[in-house]
């Protein structure tokens, strides 16, 4: 119905937005059709949604180890990150059914009617949708919001992240253990650098949902050698903007990659298009995807 010309979701813009402070590579698919963009990943991109780890480090995680232990793996770390992060957003939630806000169902979720045992449910989650002017074009947000809680009897909604310590000798030496309490401004510091994209991507995620805090945790593993037990050591809030300034994350930066490309691709014909980041390197490639290669896939499927 026209409400805007860009569509996507929040973790595809901050993915965009965010593209600067990014090491590892890439890639986004933008549909372009009657003056309208709409940008969505891979339906075989598995890792698009997964967390990097120490991305920024100056010592990140190797692909490659010879005497590393295969826990330790960026794809295995991220992994891991991921789950912690999605465990962590429902654990800090409140059960009562008393103060749990209901609107309508879960639009992705489908329950396995063929199956008596599933039990499963979908995780707690807010989808907000939002409209941003950018400058004469104007963006479709999908957004999420984890939670809401009373602060001074007013509604404050929030999103929810965590940290995690995989190994404290990459975490510039600090045991969390031992020493997050007494020196969590050491430790936050270091986070901050060692996944500057990370952090860039989700403070942009909460300024687009529009929440009025970050409840960020710090996860550490039980046993260091065991990645799949973990412990919840301590918890920090933000407000989004005043993060943003810590990082010095420019906005109207961010908004101007986001822009820039999309201006570009409107000029274009209508098609199929691929944004690809270039590993280890502040490039992005836009290709076309040429219509024949379109209708073989569709042929092979």
């Amino acid at each position: 119905n026209n409400t805007g010309q860009i569509y996507a979701t929040d973790a595809i813009l901050s993915q965009i937005m965010a593209s600067c402070r990014s090491i590892y590579g890439w890639d986004v698919v933008i549909q372009k059709m009657n003056n309208m963009l709409l940008y969505d990943k891979r339906e075989d991109n598995t890792t698009f949604d997964l967390l990097t780890v120490s991305e920024t480090s100056t010592e990140p995680p190797v692909f490659l180890p010879d005497d590393v232990d295969p826990i330790n793996l960026p794809h295995k770390l991220s992994i891991e990150a991921t789950c912690i992060n999605q465990h962590y957003s429902q654990q800090i939630l409140k059960t009562d059914e008393n103060v749990i806000k209901k609107y309508n169902a879960n639009p992705f979720y489908e329950k396995n009617d063929e199956d008596e045992e599933d039990e499963s449910v979908p995780a707690d989650v807010l989808y907000k949708y939002r409209k941003f002017n950018l400058g004469g074009l104007h963006v479709v947000a999908r957004c999420e919001v984890h939670g809401y809680m009373l602060k001074d009897k007013k509604e404050q909604y929030f999103n929810s992240y965590a940290f995690n310590e995989w190994d404290y000798k990459f975490s510039n030496g600090i045991n969390w253990r031992q020493k997050l309490e007494s020196q969590k401004s050491a430790v936050l510091a270091t986070e901050l650098k060692n996944n500057s994209n990370k952090v860039a991507k989700w403070t942009i995620q909460s300024l687009l949902s529009g929440v009025d805090q970050m409840k960020v945790g710090y996860v550490s593993r039980v046993n260091s050698n065991i990645n799949h037990t973990h412990q919840i050591l301590s918890a920090q809030s933000f407000k989004p903007k005043e993060l943003a300034n810590q990082i010095t994350l420019s906005l109207p930066n961010v908004w101007g990659i986001l822009k820039t490309i999309s201006e570009y691709i409107l000029s274009q014909e209508d098609g199929k298009y691929i944004l690809v980041k270039d590993p280890a390197k502040q490039t992005l490639r836009l290709y076309r995807i040429p219509d024949n290669d379109e209708d073989e896939d569709d042929e092979e499927d």
